[in-house]
């Protein structure tokens, strides 16, 4: 047999060589592995082959293939092993452990993690009922030397993990394993701090010794691995051995924060450790961490600023240990437990700031929510230390706020730690956006505290700005956004912003008492020629507009500083970005003035024809004239009013020359340029550029009035205004506005462009467009980024033309133009009410013009945002004469196309690059459209419920008790009245059914839950006893759903979603369709005993219940057939952990309690009791 093994392990030998040699070919090296795997899998010499490939004399990579033949037999062939084999393999094993190492620094990593997994694999099959003293031996190892000791600590925390973190056991073996570590914690806890104590001080007395280096690291390395070890530990044990000792632990960590070899894991011990919950009783003795001396050693070790990734690993371990502290402390001040605010907290509030002021960006963030907890504290925001902090972190602010340290560059210290944190600048930019929001909302705590430092610091800043020259940096001409000025510039007015909202929201009476008129005076008399610094003055003059109020006179000033912006230019380039920014900022802080503030704009004229204004600009003052004459409050001022204003608009949109371009598709592709070849940056005058922007005007006008122009919100001013004009049979008024008549003159046209536009995906006419314009109803790229989650350069943004290409340009008027269309219709119900909804044959017409021709429309242009506005707006009386006759042919349309586009996701096989990526665009397209479309479905048929929740913790342990005897959880969801009106048509509301439950095994995980716990069984229950003479569709509804766990049962929460609807429908349904049991006994390795009883426990009135907990387990195990697995877990060879006999089981007990002494209850209920 010897000879055999000998002959065996020479062939594995050179197996392994072959394998991990980088000259092997592939077809040497395939079949050196299959020699391996079938050797593992039949051979019966694979113990004593591993034993003696596990020799320490063989090289490393043999000794691990060795290695993983033992643990291949533990975890395979335990089961089916002789109790002789198994005790020769523990043995052999202990004695890997004890003399089958070399030392502790000699040895690989992965060769001690092999021999810790095989030991941990035959204790999660043995211990504690057959290896009642493996602790014991544990320990006994550890006095063999350090080689060992690591090893014990590394078997230690692999079972922790195995166990408790990630739960790789069968429940009773799990807890018997569990149980038993809880029971030895003690003194498995002292083992290891006894570990941990003896070699920090031999480690600390040997390290400057000469000659002894060796001994030390040994020592330290120890060290190290016992602390991994606790780390495992402490996150789960009772909180009484992590502060037993007054805390002896917490204060050994934090000595061991001032060595820097072992501080790393001492901050990760202390960080879990200090992150712990539990009842804040416990939780006091953390308190004790303010003391001077763990202070002192906290303090100590954040001195230090060189970028060595370890030493920065540390640092953003200690600034997490520092915030778990006051998350401990903001708990426990001010709570029943009665801890008062630390004698020490300007200490640990100044290594807070430490950290908020370091270099790293990424440093600065990490305080930041514990800042913010600690200025809303009730009780600490109140204290002077916090109060003077507060304006500390203010002053920060002003450099943390600058936008500098991109990776790429080299201006400022941070940049060099961003290229250890962020891969590129665009990743940069993504943290610093998060990381500045953040910061916002803690200057808005800030200020509440110190309101008038907060303002003296926006202040000063401020006029420090305007004073400064600007500095344009590496820009040319000028300021880009990196320059230094602008960076300044974006920092002074994210802090105003959060200052003025703040200060104007808590101190409304003394706000006059603030210099604000000066500061918006020093804003309003800046002038510069900048976008990017014109753009943030701008944003400076909306934050400080509330104050305006107080002050009135400033109005024309202010108004007079926005209409110059909006005729901004720079030379003869202002087609940039930026200066087209600049104007949009100008027309949108206008149009926020009039929308919140009405009534002060109300005596100052807006009109503007000055021919220095595009198109966008006029639309914009137009707007702003619309929520100013909603302030007229008389319908006959305010209708006259906006027929001026749209004079223009709708005799453009009506006339001949209009009504024959939007009627013919040709024409208006003819129209608008798209069917000519356009040579880039011709200097030829574009008149189809002119007619494009013709259009767009009169779209945009058109939203602008639809969105705008309301009635007074108090009905006693609407009467008195002349805007009620009856009640319905409810009473409720009936309302009329100023823009209808406008409106439905410009209708018939707006409905005929939507019906051209939708033939102009067909065949006939994608051909008529030009060679220039050929892909001009594609994705843009902008848009396709945002599809697939791709994000956009940060820095080129604002430096580059709106469009950069004439083909780019139409893709956005085609896009613009789509968008305005349904955005008008999704309005204009919301708007006009009864006067929109009683338009003669309105259904029939949006049919004939948003409906038309979709077979050729692409999934980004489907028609969706309009009806759902539509729906949600529209009065219950227009139900069925409007409703009704849109959705019915849109659900079984949108459910016919979507099966087709994901039956044709499923069958693709495309492997080209360019093609593969077209795919993943399509196929995120046609996943939005389906979310989109079932969230609608579900937003007009579904009314959501939602569950109370219990009023206290008796009330939730009370709902535990009473399980047993609860009802099936089924969705307490009902119709709406839309819904409810659905039903009443049994083709609409057969498409609802089918486009719901097909939508199950449609490959999108979000969709399925959301569908399968919300819309399904809502729908379905509500026709059920209607199905009586189509049972088939019952049979196909409740395949539907078993087919949806086949797709997404490898996804735990679609898997629970599914399986509770597929057992709501089968005990709801089977009683009348006995057709279900038949597709139940299709499920492959059904149990069909256990089905019977199932059965008989539905259908017999008579039979046992049982809880409802133990109902879903037995379901689950009944359709555990269906249940599908990803890719990855197919072929996965099954580990089986067999259980042991109960460790834990109580003895019931003996005594008969109905023939023992009395015990008052006969007494209770006798007759003769009269004194109750």
């Amino acid at each position: 047999m010897a000879d055999q093994v000998a002959a065996v392990c020479e062939q594995l030998v050179k197996a392994v060589n072959v394998m991990m040699d980088a000259e092997s070919s592939q077809i040497y090296r395939l079949e050196a592995l299959k020699f391996y795997e079938e050797f593992k899998e039949t051979n019966s010499f694979c113990v004593p082959c591993g034993l003696q490939l596990a020799d320490r004399a063989q090289p490393a990579v043999v000794r691990h293939f060795g290695l993983q033949i033992l643990e291949h037999v533990i975890k395979f062939r335990w089961n089916s092993m002789q109790q002789q084999e198994k005790v020769q393999l523990k043995e052999c094993a202990m004695q890997l452990l004890s003399n089958g190492t070399r030392p502790i620094l000699e040895e690989e990593s992965h060769i001690k993690d092999a021999l810790s997994r095989i030991t941990v694999e035959m204790i999660k099959r043995e211990w504690p009922q057959h290896w009642p003293d493996m602790l014991k031996e544990m320990e006994a190892l550890t006095g063999q030397g350090e080689a060992q000791t690591e090893l014990v600590m590394l078997i230690l925390l692999r079972l922790a993990e195995d166990v408790i973190t990630f739960q790789t056991l069968p429940t009773q073996r799990r807890r018997d394993i569990q149980q038993t570590l809880t029971q030895n914690m003690e003194s498995i806890f002292s083992f290891m701090m006894a570990v941990m104590q003896i070699n920090m001080e031999d480690y600390r007395r040997l390290k400057g010794s000469p000659g002894h280096e060796l001994k030390a690291r040994a020592h330290c390395r120890v060290a190290v691995a016992t602390l991994n070890t606790l780390a495992g530990y402490i996150d789960w044990v009772s909180l009484v051995y992590i502060t037993s000792g007054n805390c002896h632990l917490l204060e050994m960590l934090c000595l061991l924060l001032s060595e820097p070899e072992l501080q790393l894991e001492a901050a990760e011990c202390l960080l879990i450790a200090i992150s712990r919950k539990g009842k804040l009783e416990d939780r006091k003795p953390f308190m004790l961490l303010f003391d001077d001396v763990a202070i002192h050693y906290i303090l100590s070790a954040a001195q230090a600023v060189e970028v060595v990734e370890r030493r920065y690993v540390f640092l953003k371990r200690l600034c997490q240990v520092l915030c778990a502290l006051g998350g401990q402390l903001c708990s426990l001040v001010g709570s029943d437990v009665e801890v008062e605010i630390p004698a020490n907290l300007s200490k640990y509030m100044e290594a807070l700031l430490s950290f908020t002021t370091h270099s790293s960006q990424f440093l600065k963030s990490s305080p930041q929510a514990t800042w913010g907890a600690l200025f809303r504290h009730e009780t600490m925001s109140k204290d002077a230390v916090v109060v003077a902090m507060a304006v500390k972190y203010l002053k920060a602010s002003m450099t943390n706020l600058v936008k500098t340290g991109f990776p790429s560059r080299d201006d400022n210290p941070s940049c060099e730690y961003s290229r250890v944190d962020f891969d590129s600048d665009e990743d940069f930019n993504s943290f610093f956006n998060s990381f500045r929001a953040q910061q916002g909302e803690v200057v808005r705590s800030a200020c509440r505290i110190v309101p008038l430092e907060a303002f003296q610091i926006a202040a000063e800043w401020l006029q420090y700005q305007i004073a400064s020259p600007i500095d344009i940096g590496s820009a040319e001409g000028l300021c880009s956004l990196l320059s230094p000025s602008v960076v300044q510039w974006d920092a002074v007015t994210v802090y105003m912003e959060c200052m003025v909202a703040q200060i104007f929201k808590s101190l409304d009476e003394e706000v006059t008492g603030f210099p604000l008129m000066e500061l918006l005076q020093a804003v309003l008399n800046y002038d510069t020629k900048d976008p990017l610094i014109l753009s943030c003055v701008l944003t400076n003059i909306s934050a400080l507009f509330p104050f305006v109020l107080h002050r009135p006179h400033f109005l024309p000033r202010v108004l007079s500083k926005l209409f110059k912006a909006i005729t901004f230019e720079v030379g003869q380039d202002n087609k940039v970005s930026p200066v087209k920014n600049v104007r949009r900022h100008a027309c949108s802080s206008i149009i926020k003035i009039c929308r919140d503030y009405p009534q002060f704009i109300l005596v100052n004229a807006l009109v503007s024809h000055d021919a220095m204004l595009t198109h966008m600009e006029k639309c914009s003052l137009m707007e702003a004239l619309v929520l100013i004459s909603n302030q007229f409050k008389d319908f006959a001022k305010q209708k006259a009013f906006l027929d001026e204003l749209m004079a223009t608009v709708v005799a453009e949109w009506t006339s001949d020359q209009m009504r024959h371009v939007m009627g013919d598709p040709a024409v208006f592709l003819s129209f608008v340029g798209a069917d000519q070849v356009v040579a880039e940056h011709s200097t030829d005058t574009d008149t189809m550029g002119l007619n494009r922007g013709r259009v767009s005007f009169c779209l945009n006008a058109m939203l602008g009035v639809v969105k705008r122009a309301r009635r007074p919100a108090d009905v006693e001013e609407a009467k008195a205004g002349g805007f009620v004009v009856g009640c319905t049979p409810a009473g409720v008024p009936i309302y009329r506005n100023p823009c209808t008549g406008q409106f439905l003159l410009l209708l018939p046209n707006l409905l005929t462009l939507i019906r051209t536009y939708n033939r102009l995906f067909m065949p006939e006419n994608i051909a008529r467009l030009s060679e220039t314009f050929s892909r001009a109803h594609e994705v843009m790229d902008a848009e396709k980024n945002v599809v697939l989650g791709l994000s956009q350069h940060p820095l080129d943004i604002y430096d580059s033309p709106v469009y950069r290409t004439n083909l780019e340009r139409m893709q956005g008027f085609f896009s613009t133009v789509y968008d305005n269309c349904f955005h008008i219709l999704g309005n204009v119900g919301l708007s006009l009410q009864q006067e929109f909804y009683t338009i003669e044959r309105l259904a029939e017409e949006i049919a004939a013009s948003a409906f038309v021709s979709l077979d050729h429309v692409p999934d980004h242009r489907l028609v969706r945002v309009f009806v759902r506005q539509l729906v949600l707006s529209c009065p219950q009386e227009y139900y069925n004469s409007l409703l009704c006759p849109l959705l019915g042919p849109l659900f079984a349309y949108m459910q016919q196309r979507l099966s087709v586009k994901w039956q044709v996701i499923n069958q693709r096989t495309s492997t080209k690059a360019h093609c593969v990526t077209q795919e993943m665009l399509e196929e995120q397209l046609v996943r939005l459209l389906t979310r989109e479309v079932l969230d609608f479905l579900a937003v007009s048929c579904i009314a959501r419920k939602v569950p109370e929740q219990a009023a206290n913790k008796e009330e939730i342990e009370g709902e535990s008790q009473n399980e047993m005897t609860a009802p099936p959880a089924q969705p307490t969801d009902e119709l709406t009245d839309l819904g409810k009106c659905l039903t009443k048509h049994e083709n609409i509301y057969m498409s609802l059914l089918t486009l719901s439950f097909t939508s199950l095994s449609w490959k999108d995980t979000t969709n399925c839950h959301r569908t399968a716990s919300m819309v399904c069984w809502t729908l379905l229950r509500q026709v059920a006893h209607t199905l009586f003479h189509f049972k088939e569709k019952v049979t196909w509804f409740y395949t539907s759903v078993l087919r949806g766990l086949q797709v997404h049962g490898q996804h735990e929460v679609c898997n629970s979603t599914l399986s509770q609807l597929a057992m709501i429908i089968y005990e709801n349904l089977r009683p009348r369709y006995v057709e279900l049991r038949a597709v139940m006994t299709q499920i492959p390795n059904i149990n069909t005993e256990a089905l019977d009883q199932y059965d008989h426990r539905l259908l017999d009135p008579n039979a046992q219940k049982v809880g409802e907990k133990k109902r879903k387990d037995q379901f689950k195990k009944l359709i555990a057939g269906t249940v599908g697995k990803a890719l990855c877990q197919q072929f996965r060879k099954e580990v089986h952990i067999r259980n042991l006999p109960s460790l834990f089981k109580r003895p019931k007990p003996e005594k008969d309690a109905v023939n023992s002494e009395a015990l008052g209850l006969a007494a209770l209920f006798s007759p003769e009791n009269n004194s109750l």
